[in-house]
């Protein structure tokens, strides 16, 4: 079964890759709009994080928000052909602005390293892309669950320069010596660890949240700068934009660190809502007090 899924998968995204961006994205939007009336898994809980989120916002508001979240996720990955399979130059034409990248470039060029924050927003493959022009990028990978997609993702990610290690004892000792000797290191923040050490809860939009330890860490180890990065998708393409990280992100207490480090992807998130992974279940938390928030769903 997973040969097929494999097959199809590696088959509709060689088509999306060879239709102009537009009309990928339509169909993107097209598939989010048939599935939403059916009112499956990701619907609900795109539905039940944006009411943790913005209890503020009418329930209208709301469901309006969680619709278009989905289109936007179904946006992402029509669009993944063009990202994953295409050139670096073509993907590269597809940015239509960028802003914020002297901060990183300057850092290099000075010797400091950099770590790039990258929330699941808008297209965070296009932002791990473009970084790896900017310099030596060293990011952590682990594999997707469809193995037989394994290589063609580490192929397409390493393609601009990059450099990808496993999530293991050895990968995070090749991420904390190239950082410390002025390389670039990508992360996503926002994604919970499996592993209960390596994170803690912290407030997200004002909710509980279980939240990586790892940047906070590294940057503790490392002294380097810290930056957050999106690419909002846009008309014909992508604008990219770096932003500085606030200066509690840098705090020897970790628990402030982890807390401005949240801070910085709701930042980012706010600057593009709908294009936010909303269909995560990115309020979990650990270790667990009483019923989860997803435990109905």
């Amino acid at each position: 079964m997973d040969v097929l899924k494999v097959v199809l998968i590696r088959v509709l995204l060689t088509l999306c890759a060879y239709l102009p961006l537009s009309v990928t994205r339509a169909l993107g939007r097209g598939l989010a709009l048939v599935y939403w009336p059916v009112g499956g898994r990701s619907r609900k809980v795109a539905e039940r994080n944006i009411a943790l989120a913005f209890p503020e916002l009418p329930a209208v508001e709301q469901q309006a928000l969680a619709k278009n979240s989905l289109i936007a996720t179904a946006e992402l990955m029509a669009e993944s052909g063009h990202v994953w399979l295409r050139s670096t130059a073509h993907v590269q034409s597809l940015i239509v602005s960028c802003e914020g990248q002297e901060k990183i470039s300057e850092a290099v060029a000075s010797g400091r390293g950099v770590i790039v924050l990258a929330p699941h927003l808008g297209n965070w493959e296009v932002v791990g892309l473009h970084v790896g022009t900017l310099g030596n990028l060293v990011s952590l990978y682990e594999p997707p669950k469809l193995a037989g997609l394994g290589k063609m993702i580490k192929r397409a990610r390493e393609r601009s320069g990059a450099t990808l290690v496993p999530t293991d004892a050895r990968g995070l000792a090749s991420l904390l010596k190239s950082v410390k000797r002025g390389d670039i290191s990508g992360i996503l923040p926002d994604q919970a660890p499996s592993d209960v050490t390596a994170g803690q809860n912290s407030l997200f939009f004002g909710v509980e949240a279980f939240t990586p330890t790892l940047p906070s860490k590294l940057i503790r180890r490392t002294g380097a700068l810290v930056v957050f990065g999106f690419a909002r998708r846009v008309p014909g393409g992508f604008d990219i934009r770096y932003q500085d990280a606030e200066p509690d992100i840098y705090d020897e207490d970790l628990a402030v660190s982890l807390a401005a480090l949240n801070r910085g992807v709701e930042s980012c998130v706010r600057q593009c809502v709908e294009q936010y992974q909303w269909v995560y279940k990115r309020f979990r938390v650990r270790p667990r007090n009483g019923p989860g928030v997803y435990d109905d769903l």
